[in-house]
């Protein structure tokens, strides 16, 4: 079992680091694919500006509302056919969709594409979790979902380095690093052969009378209703962060007074190396105080502390502002705990379905977040309105994080009635 568990920890790591590779390269390669594709042509330069917002936006919502779709669908097959079904499946349909990316001609095919490529990569995390989770012991299982999701986020860095963070510097045009990421999927496929389904997941199937991966029970008992909701507003803050923060580091850095203004791309290299970082340390303080809540409150409160000198002193100099990047990806790092004390809250029946749509639930967030951003930007302003957004995000997080029970050491193996 220790073998089977350490090669599902290091295949499960390396699809997330494929998944988060693609994810992030999108804010990476944005305004070059966007401009490229003439979405600029014939425009003066504050039209081209919201005009990049604009599309921006629109596929940034596309690839968000794929995985929120997708989210349904892997955790769903995830609890009826299979922790490794979903692994192996995701992959497949997110490598296929990451190389036709790099062939879109137009806005709307480049959607289409961000549309299919956000369904498959919704369902490579919650099963790699579901699976580490079922074949590692209670107290051994935080590290491992730790390395699985902190080492994953490094692929982050790595979209970073190949989509441009670093203006001047050489790297491959935004189509070639989309081939890229289709290469990487296509060959993690080939690793997965050898890796061993959950002895949890078999129990239950055996059990004839056990309803699996019954997405729409999560609202026909209050309790498991309020758990759930629980755990998605706990997460809410980390995709702001990426998704509004410094995704649009341009704008809302302009609007702090900065000239030039950031670029994205680099801020968030610099935010996913925090993220790095602090995913290692929050899965080890999580190990340390024998707390999920512990933890995640921590970091929680870290995040808001990042935020406030983000709109206080990030308008100072680029410097200043690439490092509250890095020290906001650090605080957002309780991503990893936040998904390993999804998979810990429910019952196996439902662990994947569970384990798979939270984190695309709060990934399928980010369109309210930046349709709201939007929004209130032409009342209040840039810099105000992203203050607002993220406010918002933290309080339902803090409320969300108080009603949860402890998960650290819990059994594992029953099913949701």
């Amino acid at each position: 079992m220790k073998k089977a568990a350490t090669l599902a920890v290091i295949v499960a790591a390396l699809g997330y680091f494929v998944d988060i590779y693609d994810l992030i390269l999108f804010g990476m390669v944005r305004k070059s694919s966007l401009l490229e594709l003439g979405v600029c042509a014939n425009l003066a330069k504050d039209a081209c500006t919201g005009a990049l917002t604009d599309n921006g936006i629109y596929l940034i919502n596309m690839q968000m509302g794929g995985m929120l779709v997708g989210g349904i669908v892997w955790g769903m097959l995830g609890d009826k056919r299979g922790r490794l079904s979903v692994m192996f499946g995701s992959i497949t349909l997110y490598s296929i969709a990451n190389i036709a990316n790099g062939m879109v001609h137009t806005v709307d095919s480049y959607a289409i594409w961000r549309l299919i490529a956000g369904i498959g990569l919704a369902g490579e995390l919650g099963a790699g979790i579901t699976l580490v989770s079922e074949l590692m012991g209670a107290e051994r299982r935080g590290i491992g979902t730790t390395v699985v999701a902190a080492l994953g986020v490094s692929g982050g860095v790595v979209a970073g380095l190949i989509g441009g963070a670093f203006p001047g510097v050489w790297h491959p045009t935004w189509r070639v690093a989309y081939y890229i990421g289709g290469g990487l999927g296509i060959a993690l496929l080939a690793l997965r052969i050898g890796v061993a389904e959950s002895g949890m997941f078999h129990a239950t199937v055996a059990k004839k009378h056990v309803k699996r991966g019954n997405f729409f029970a999560l609202f026909t008992n209050k309790s498991r209703l309020l758990r759930y909701l629980a755990i998605i507003f706990v997460g809410l803050p980390i995709w702001y962060v990426i998704g509004v923060a410094f995704t649009f580091a341009d704008r809302i850095g302009a609007g702090l007074g900065l000239d030039p203004a950031p670029n994205p791309a680099t801020s968030l290299f610099f935010c996913y190396g925090g993220c790095t970082i602090g995913g290692f340390a929050c899965g080890l303080l999580s190990q340390y105080l024998r707390s999920r809540k512990k933890a995640l409150g921590t970091f929680m409160a870290l995040t808001a502390g990042v935020l406030a000198l983000y709109f206080s002193i990030g308008g100072t100099s680029l410097t200043v502002f690439y490092t509250i990047c890095f020290f906001g990806g650090a605080a957002s790092g309780y991503w990893t705990v936040f998904i390993g004390t999804a998979a810990e809250l429910f019952g196996t029946n439902m662990r994947a379905t569970v384990t798979t749509t939270v984190p695309n639930f709060v990934r399928g967030a980010v369109p309210l977040l930046t349709l709201s951003f939007k929004s209130l930007t032409t009342s209040i302003g840039v810099v105000n309105a992203a203050i607002a957004v993220g406010a918002g995000t933290l309080v339902l997080a803090v409320i969300g994080l108080s009603t949860l029970e402890e998960s650290f050491g819990v059994d594992l193996d029953y099913n949701e009635e």
